[in-house]
C-alpha cells in the first residue's frame, strides 16, 4: 500500500532519517546508515561563531569559522558555504561544525575554485575529522587527485601524519566533487566521484568532536549531511575489491624504506 503524500514526511521525521530522493544518497560500502545528525544546506546565513571553544578541534557545537584572520574568511553565498585563503597570512581557510561522534557516514559536495593564486602555494580543499585536541583523519583534494590520511594529532611531534592511499585523477576547478567519507571503528572509506579508497589506523577510533573544511586558495561545500554509521555485512566483499583496485592503480601507500643495516666492525 502506498503512503499518503503527506504522511511520508512524518514517518521520516520518526525514524530519525533525512527526507531525500535515492540519488541523493551515495551508496555506501564499509557502513550503513543511521540516524541524521547533520544537515546543513547553506540557503540562510548561519549565526556566528559564538567564541567558545578549546581551540580548533573542540569545545564548540555548531559552526566556529570566521574566529582569527589566521582561519581565512567564510561565507554562505548562493546555498553553498565558501571559504577564502588569507593571502597576506598564507594559512588555509578553515571551518568547523561541532558535535560528538565516533562512527559515522559524512556526505558532501566540495569544488575549488579557479581564482588568482596572490601567491598561495596550491589550491586543495579537505574533509577532515578532530578529536578533543587534534586532527585525526581526512580526505585531501586538489587539482592531480584525492588521498586519504590518518592526521599529525599532536602539531609539535611525535605524531606525524600516515598515509593511507591516494589516487591521481585531475580533479577540476570549477566543479563540484561528491565526497562519501565513512569512519567505523579503526578504519576509514572514501569515495570520490566514484571512485574508492580504504585505509585503517588505530587514531582513527578516537572519539570525534567536529568535522573541518579546509580551503587552500578558494574553495566552498554543500549539501553536507552526517548520519550515524553501523558495519555493512557486506564489507568483507568490499574491501577486498576496493583493496585490489587500490594495488591495481599504485594507490596504496608506499611502505617507508628500512633503515640500512650498519656494516659489520
Amino acid at each position: 500500500m502506498q503512503l499518503p503524500r503527506l504522511l511520508l514526511p512524518l514517518l521520516c521525521l520518526a525514524l530519525g532519517t533525512t527526507i531525500a530522493s535515492a540519488e541523493d544518497l551515495l551508496p555506501t560500502l564499509m557502513t550503513t546508515r543511521g540516524k541524521l545528525l547533520v544537515q546543513q544546506d547553506f540557503e540562510k546565513p548561519l549565526p556566528p561563531f559564538d567564541g567558545k571553544s578549546n581551540g580548533f578541534a573542540s569545545g564548540f557545537k555548531a559552526w566556529r569559522y570566521n574566529s582569527a584572520a589566521r582561519g581565512g574568511h567564510w561565507d554562505v553565498v548562493d546555498g553553498t558555504f565558501v571559504g577564502k585563503e588569507n593571502p597576506a597570512v598564507q594559512h588555509p581557510a578553515t571551518a568547523s561544525y561541532g558535535f560528538d561522534f565516533k562512527d559515522v557516514v559524512i556526505q558532501c559536495e566540495v569544488q575549488m575554485h579557479d581564482v588568482p593564486m596572490d601567491g598561495r602555494p596550491k589550491r586543495y580543499v579537505l574533509v577532515r575529522t578532530t578529536d578533543t585536541k587534534d586532527y585525526v583523519c581526512s580526505v585531501g583534494i586538489d587539482e592531480k587527485g584525492f588521498n586519504i590520511r590518518k592526521d599529525d594529532n599532536d602539531h609539535g611531534g611525535p605524531d606525524k601524519t600516515v598515509p593511507l592511499g591516494q589516487t591521481l585523477t585531475p580533479m577540476a576547478l570549477g566543479k563540484w566533487h561528491t565526497v562519501l567519507f565513512e569512519i567505523l571503528g579503526d578504519e576509514m572509506t572514501v569515495t570520490v566521484d566514484g571512485k574508492t579508497m580504504t585505509g585503517q589506523h588505530p587514531l582513527i577510533t578516537s572519539a570525534k568532536c567536529s568535522v573541518m573544511f579546509v580551503a587552500g586558495v578558494e574553495s566552498a561545500a554543500r549539501n553536507f549531511k552526517v548520519w550515524e554509521a553501523t558495519p555493512n555485512a557486506d564489507w568483507a566483499k568490499n574491501k577486498a575489491t576496493i583493496l585490489a583496485s587500490m594495488k591495481a592503480s599504485g594507490a596504496l601507500p608506499v611502505a617507508p624504506a628500512a633503515p640500512a643495516a650498519k656494516p659489520k666492525s
